[in-house]
């Protein structure tokens, strides 16, 4: 098998007579789901995305990440589904969210009632699911597909943003708290081939995120200056496509477990890297920051396999 979790000359996903029933399942799930490319042999190949998505208030306030993320699904070609690691969605092995029809997850406290009231209705897409999971058990990963999950706002918030109409297909995705970025990379390197096939790949969580550490009082205060150097010394191994550092970066970083006092927000980066394919291209998409430590940056990444 090749490291994009795709065997050698397979037709699609999965090789032989189950690889092709679960390419017809997947083109009934497309169409059933109203997305417009519903013909699995026409790829559109798309980066993979690493947003990160701030405060729930992200969904309707008017921010620069929030503009950011209002021009960035049109300036895609459109995915027919969308598959979402979130730093919301965690387990011991990764897991995707199974369910036909997610519900929208509210999983915060303290903000205010209309926020509680956004829904976002995209339908799921199991198929899908059930495809990436069996990508991950041939790149030695047993995952699993929880039929019942929703959409958690790592998912719903960013792509409330960028595509309101929730008409393309969502398939959530765990991070595991306890793994290694070089772990969470693999996953996404068993995802690689879904960019051939107009999936679109998004890790959701925060370039610097220490809630602890939050001016809430002042939503423009500077950049702290632990967080700029921990932001400085991540966007200069991106830059240099310096995959080791980046893989130690607990050991590397200057302030990580300051910037990271848990590492889920992260892990999602490192999903989109591996997503990519070999040996990626690094875009810088956006750049903000709030609350004084909040860093918002966001980054395109685009290989090959």
């Amino acid at each position: 098998m090749t490291r994009s979790g795709r065997r050698p000359g397979a037709d699609g996903p999965i090789a032989g007579v189950h690889g092709t029933r679960l390419r017809q399942d997947l083109r009934l799930e497309f169409a059933a789901a109203g997305s417009i490319f519903v013909d699995m042999d026409t790829p559109t190949r798309l980066p993979a995305l690493f947003l990160s998505h701030g405060s729930p208030m992200l969904a309707i306030e008017a921010s620069a990440a929030g503009r950011f993320l209002d021009g960035l699904g049109d300036g895609l070609p459109r995915p027919r589904a969308i598959v979402v690691a979130s730093a919301h969605f965690t387990a011991d092995r990764p897991t995707l969210g199974g369910h036909p029809q997610p519900h929208t997850v509210h999983d915060f406290g303290g903000f205010p009632e209309p926020l509680y009231q956004l829904q976002y209705p995209a339908p799921g897409l199991p198929g899908l699911a059930e495809d990436i999971a069996a990508r991950l058990a041939e790149a030695g990963l047993p995952a699993t597909v929880r039929p019942g999950h929703g959409l958690d706002h790592g998912v719903w918030v960013p792509l409330r943003r960028m595509y309101p109409d929730a008409d393309i297909p969502v398939v959530p995705l765990s991070v595991m708290p306890h793994a290694s970025a070089a772990q969470h990379y693999e996953i996404g390197r068993a995802m690689a081939g879904l960019r051939d096939e107009g999936v679109l790949v998004i890790g959701s969580g925060g370039f610097v995120h220490n809630l602890g550490d939050l001016d809430w009082a002042h939503r423009d205060a500077p950049l702290a200056p632990w967080a700029q150097e921990f932001g400085d010394w991540m966007r200069a191994m991106l830059r240099a496509r310096d995959w080791a550092a980046l893989m130690d970066w607990q050991q590397r970083a200057p302030h990580a477990r300051h910037a990271h006092p848990t590492v889920e927000h992260l892990m999602p980066l490192f999903v989109a890297l591996g997503a990519a394919g070999e040996d990626p291209k690094v875009r810088p998409i956006h750049r903000s920051h709030e609350f004084g430590t909040l860093a918002l940056d966001a980054f395109a990444f685009d290989g090959h396999d």
